[in-house]
């Protein structure tokens, strides 16, 4: 079964001194997007509280940035990359999603994962738990959100969390697609086939990176079976931090690039270009990359 392929654009919340520290996300939109956006397939933005180089740096918060951009592009599906669980509470976070998922028709794709920032949470007086508490916890928040999106007055009682007639009106006509951000072997991987319709994940670890990604992708896939569903319809997704590429050569790299991910299973792109000052080089991105790899 061949999957479509498709292609994000990450958009970045900081400002930093590359940028003069004003959000990335804010120049793109006037500068670049507008231009960019209708060659993609979705809108990517990342959740943390702040930057990485300064606590000072500025740093727009995930949900409000994009409930911003989904106005401003009313024809491309919205994600996270990703939630972190413990930042928001499950009901709340169901509420959220199913509010944007009808403001927007049906363009939000709920992106989360288990988070690992252990400072940020802890500078925000959030608690964080070893990483199996968190998933614990993650998989509680999915089932929730589920009822929450399907019943009117759902109620679960789990070992985390528990809602009691938590209604979450209007209930979206379409459930929004889970995309879960997960590399962990033993727990996250499982829960990735568990739930999700998008698995964002990466293959770092010891070893050739191709068999790392081989086995991730698998336990995915197998979980997916195992829990009764069908793993083909799971998109699978990994994220890269790239330049637009700026002339013949630099393109025909990145197509190489790619071309060995699609052959690995990967077919969702999640493409940070970090701050490309105008969109003069995304014709040439669609042109030579992703137009040959759809075509192939």
């Amino acid at each position: 079964m061949t999957k479509d392929l498709k292609f994000g654009w990450l958009s970045p919340v900081i400002g930093n001194r590359w940028s003069d520290h004003q959000p990335i996300v804010m120049y793109q939109e006037r500068n670049v997007l507008p231009q960019a956006l209708p060659h993609f397939d979705s809108l990517w933005i990342a959740d943390h509280f702040y930057g990485f180089d300064a606590k000072t740096d500025p740093f727009l918060e995930a949900w409000t940035t994009l409930t911003w951009m989904a106005a401003k592009f009313p024809d491309v599906m919205l994600c996270h990359h990703v939630l972190g669980v413990g930042y928001r509470p499950p009901a709340l976070t169901a509420k959220m999603a199913a509010t944007l998922q009808v403001l927007s028709d049906n363009r939000f794709i709920l992106g989360i994962g288990a988070g690992w920032r252990g400072d940020e949470y802890e500078a925000y007086g959030y608690d964080f738990p070893k990483p199996s508490v968190r998933f614990a916890q993650l998989d509680e928040m999915l089932q929730i959100c589920k009822l929450m999106w399907t019943e009117d007055e759902p109620s679960f009682s789990g070992e985390h969390y528990s809602i009691d007639g938590a209604s979450a009106p209007p209930l979206p006509s379409v459930v929004p697609p889970i995309c879960i951000g997960a590399s962990g072997e033993k727990i996250g991987l499982p829960l990735a086939g568990r739930h999700a319709d998008i698995w964002n994940g990466f293959a770092r670890g010891e070893g050739d990176w191709k068999d790392i990604w081989r086995r991730k992708l698998d336990i995915v896939m197998t979980s997916a079976t195992d829990a009764g569903r069908d793993p083909h319809q799971i998109d699978v997704s990994t994220t890269l931090e790239r330049s637009l590429p700026e002339d013949d050569a630099a393109a025909e790299q990145l197509l190489e690039e790619l071309s060995v991910w699609v052959e690995l299973g990967a077919n969702y792109f999640v493409m940070d270009f970090g701050h490309p000052p105008t969109a003069e080089h995304v014709p040439r991105f669609v042109e030579q990359v992703m137009t040959p790899l759809r075509n192939a």
